[in-house]
């Protein structure tokens, strides 16, 4: 019998950054959040619209139950809700997940919460879950996404072609990225010197 890839909430906490299961408790935190910089204007992210928060928590909490997402509300050092991020596409049959549906409002962006947010991420998928693969994926013409995925150390797969249609009705070419088990060593001790490595000002 095929051993399933177990699936169960955690909160994984950084320095800078904490990951919480997501509940419907962090609601108002995540729409005050996502209205910083109107998030959901960025025409090719998935950040919800303050009046859908809740129903996208509702979705996202109904992929945990199916089993299929592992939800996470981003809070930063100082407990302050700053965006959301998930495990999704999980196949528990080959101990693979991808890492998207994430978004940060702008007062975290280019902050240092990405990166260790992403380091904890995959160190619980490799080290914990013991996954074989990590995908990251974006819009092809989300330039900063496909720059941080790049930073991470995963390696393009290809390009899905009109993979999916976004919010306004255009098409969405899909870069497909991935981080294997093997590569992971050589990316956590990257990962880890980015987040060691002091940020500008301090």
């Amino acid at each position: 019998m095929t051993t399933l890839m177990p699936v169960e909430p955690a909160t994984l906490t950084g320095r800078a950054v904490r990951l919480e299961p997501l509940s419907q408790d962090h609601c108002d935190a995540l729409i005050a959040a996502v209205r910083d910089g109107e998030i959901w204007r960025h025409w090719y992210t998935t950040a919800p619209e303050p009046e859908r928060m809740a129903a996208d928590v509702d979705r996202r909490l109904g992929l945990l139950a199916e089993k299929s997402m592992l939800p996470f509300t981003v809070f930063d050092a100082g407990g302050k809700a700053v965006g959301m991020t998930s495990y999704m596409a999980i196949d528990r049959k080959h101990w693979r997940v991808e890492i998207g549906s994430t978004w940060l409002a702008r007062g975290a962006q280019r902050t240092g919460i990405n990166t260790e947010a992403k380091l904890l991420l995959l160190t619980h998928a490799f080290e914990t879950l013991d996954c074989i693969a990590v995908e990251l994926r974006t819009h092809a013409l989300n330039f900063q996404s496909r720059k941080a995925i790049e930073r991470l150390g995963a390696k393009l797969d290809g390009v899905l072609r009109n993979h999916q249609r976004a919010r306004n009705g255009t098409l969405r070419d899909t870069c497909v990225y991935s981080i294997i088990q093997s590569e992971w060593p050589t990316i956590r001790a990257h990962l880890q010197w980015q987040v060691d490595k002091p940020q500008p000002g301090a």
